[in-house]
């Protein structure tokens, strides 16, 4: 079955997009993205070496360019000014790479977008020419606001990042489905594959995670879990799953011609 995800005119087989931060080291790294098949990872480039320190580990010598998609994000990132700097430098750095994850954060405990200075630096970089994948609130009013400025794809968050509370909201979830044409990928919160799958099932294109893989107490074997979780929902949600029912029982074989009826 051809059932691509398709992001700024680039298509993927995997629709698990994986962060490369928490992790023990570099290899680790790798192993758990080889583990979960992704192809599109998240690098917070505030946070790690990508050639700019020239005496430390690059983490392009572990996830090189020309097999992974390389996804610069704004993690760290308080103002539309910082955000938008950042990926200035992530554009220098990954020799003119387009694709980025915007995310601007309201307050470092909580790291709910601050949405006003997302909004501003969305509309900033994309008439700067980058294709913008953007962190958001469950909002459906502000996704849509986010697409009409032009970004390649919406990111709700389902909660808090590094919670693992999973999807709190499933119902602006699905509206923000109903509504956005671009991909919906679901961002943070994610604690394990089940989260995963529920996000599948309600029609999002992708789920994008960091902590709740390299945080389990096996990253690998989680890595493998996370992966069969968004295959299964995407393949149900394809699927269409029967309708619920609060009353009126259907029983699964049929009552006619019963042995002594």
């Amino acid at each position: 079955m051809n059932d691509f995800l398709t992001i700024a005119g680039k298509t993927y087989n995997s629709r698990l997009l994986v962060g490369t931060g928490k992790y023990r080291d570099f290899a680790q790294t790798r192993a758990a993205v080889d583990a979960c098949g992704a192809e599109i990872v998240t690098v917070a480039i505030r946070r790690t070496n990508l050639g700019q320190n020239p005496n430390e580990p690059n983490l392009l010598d572990v996830l090189p360019p020309e097999r992974f998609t390389l996804l610069p994000n704004t993690a760290g990132c308080f103002t539309a000014d910082e955000a938008v700097r950042t990926l200035r430098l992530a554009r220098e750095l990954l020799d003119g790479a387009a694709l980025v994850k915007l995310e601007v954060l309201g307050d470092p405990q909580s790291l709910y977008p601050n949405m006003p200075e997302t909004l501003k630096a969305a509309d900033i970089l994309v008439k700067e020419g980058f294709q913008v994948m953007v962190y958001c609130a469950d909002d459906p009013i502000q996704a849509k606001m986010l697409e009409d400025l032009g970004c390649v794809a919406i990111m709700p968050l389902a909660s808090l990042i590094g919670s693992g509370m999973g999807i709190l909201n499933p119902w602006n979830l699905a509206l923000i489905i109903e509504r956005i044409k671009v991909p919906v990928i679901v961002d943070a919160g994610v604690g394990t594959a089940s989260d995963a799958t529920i996000a599948m099932e309600l029609g999002c294109d992708g789920v994008l995670m960091n902590t709740a893989i390299a945080h389990a107490k096996n990253p690998l074997r989680m890595a493998g879990a996370m992966k069969k979780a968004v295959e299964s929902g995407r393949e149900a949600w394809l699927a269409g799953r029967m309708l619920k029912k609060t009353y009126l029982a259907d029983p699964s074989s049929p009552l006619t011609g019963l042995i002594g009826s």
